[in-house]
């Protein structure tokens, strides 16, 4: 028979934010303990009990609670923004001989093919959901993309499960990918605003001293003529 880290637990009375505050000022971290079908329960785990349990690498721990040995999961967890410090946990009654849907974290090993060529791995799913007895549920599950080549993707089918243990999440999902760079689309130049302008003053300014110097030309031919007509009178 396996055995099991044993997390003790007391009933914590009191609910609200100042119940809550109590406790962890007295050491201890405000739990909810609920079951399909059995009313929900107000705990209260010390602290440190808890960061050992969690430390021991354990997925499922023995609890006595109401007088019964029972067997629980954390569920969730709230952590405090700024300290990290835990606030709150959620304990969920599990069934040893019953199979239950959790979700685990994907991790990805090795140097993928691609990307000694160039291409850039994104990860685009983090968990995964699988279905398996409370005692076969694994930290996490290893995503090998050595063979991931450029142009490619790893979906969920594509991943090594661990004996006693079934794929809930589509076989379809992407897990990661590895795509080429983008390329960069170098900027077209840009004018600089009364160049065109500068251009059209100087060509109509050049026309006009055209017309001017043609207007001069003729002025002086009609002139001249002039000048040689009254000579000849005289």
């Amino acid at each position: 028979m396996a055995s099991y880290y044993k997390l003790p637990t007391e009933e914590r009375p009191g609910i609200g934010t100042g119940s809550a505050r109590e406790i962890r000022r007295n050491g201890k971290i405000p739990a909810n303990y609920y079951y399909h079908g059995e009313p929900n329960q107000n705990l209260a785990i010390d602290k440190k009990e808890f960061l050992h349990a969690v430390k021991s690498g354990q997925r499922v721990f023995e609890c006595n609670i109401n007088g019964e040995t029972v067997y629980i999961m954390i569920k969730a967890a709230q952590y405090h923004p700024v300290t990290e410090e835990v606030m709150h946990v959620d304990l969920m009654r599990v069934r040893r001989d019953q199979k239950m849907t959790v979700s685990i974290p994907i991790v990805l090993e090795g140097e993928s093919i691609g990307a000694s060529e160039g291409g850039l791995i994104t990860q685009a799913t983090s968990t995964i959901e699988i279905e398996c007895l409370p005692t076969d549920v694994p930290e996490s599950l290893m995503a090998d993309i050595s063979t991931l080549e450029l142009n490619s993707a790893m979906i969920a089918a594509d991943l090594v499960l661990p004996a006693d243990v079934s794929l809930v999440s589509p076989e379809d999902t992407t897990i990661v990918t590895c795509n080429p760079p983008k390329a960069e689309v170098e900027p077209e130049p840009e004018l600089v605003e009364g160049e065109e302008g500068v251009e059209g003053e100087d060509g109509e300014q050049a026309e006009g001293e055209t017309a001017d110097g043609e207007g001069d030309s003729k002025k002086d031919s009609s002139g001249d003529s002039g000048q040689e007509e009254s000579f000849k009178e005289s």
